[in-house]
């Protein structure tokens, strides 16, 4: 089939095969659509968030209310996107031996009784509907930047950590996010 200018591909980034809802640590990106600076700025290499920065970062920090399977890592938003890592604490199923704990350096909470666990997709998308919701409810009622369609990009960029070693590259990278912002790809002046 060919691709015309009415067909969309859409390309799943996921890693093919893979339980996203399996205990460990997940990075994640997301973007906001068009790339629209909106969440604040970079001001001597400090994030400073506006309202809608500051709702972002308080939905963020209210994840595990909804998903009690949840814990919370580095997390950081950007003027236009934002980076987080989240670990999922998969209950352990005592018939079951071969389940590791949720990944090292993080204190288990006490014993999970739920049983549905969400899948990492299903996190990001519950994030982005709320943050949209209230983003709305910021340009009605604050005079928030409107948006055009959607809040964010379709898709978001997603990495597994696999070691101790990586998981601390990740939160030195999202630490020093704000310090790169003049040489970050997803700043609007380095786009031609």
């Amino acid at each position: 089939m060919t691709e015309t200018p009415l067909t969309h591909r859409r390309h799943n980034t996921r890693l093919h095969g893979y339980d996203y809802s399996l205990s460990g640590a997940y990075f994640f990106t997301i973007v906001t659509q068009n790339r629209y600076c909106v969440f604040g700025n970079v001001d001597i290499r400090e994030m400073q968030l506006n309202a809608a920065g500051e709702m972002i970062h308080r939905i963020w920090q209210n994840l595990p209310a909804r998903f009690p399977t949840l814990i919370l890592d580095a997390f950081i938003a950007m003027p236009n996107h934002i980076h987080g890592i989240i670990v999922i604490n998969r209950p352990i199923n005592p018939s079951d031996q071969s389940e590791t704990p949720p990944f090292p350096n993080h204190s288990e909470p006490e014993t999970c009784k739920f049983s549905i666990v969400p899948k990492l997709g299903e996190i990001i998308g519950a994030f982005k509907s709320q943050t949209t919701v209230e983003y709305t409810r910021g340009v009605k009622e604050h005079g928030w930047t409107p948006f055009q369609r959607r809040l964010w990009q379709r898709n978001y960029y997603d990495r597994i950590i696999r070691n101790d070693h990586e998981l601390n590259l990740i939160r030195r990278y999202i630490a020093e996010n704000p310090l790169k912002w003049h040489l970050d790809h997803e700043n609007p002046t380095n786009r031609s």
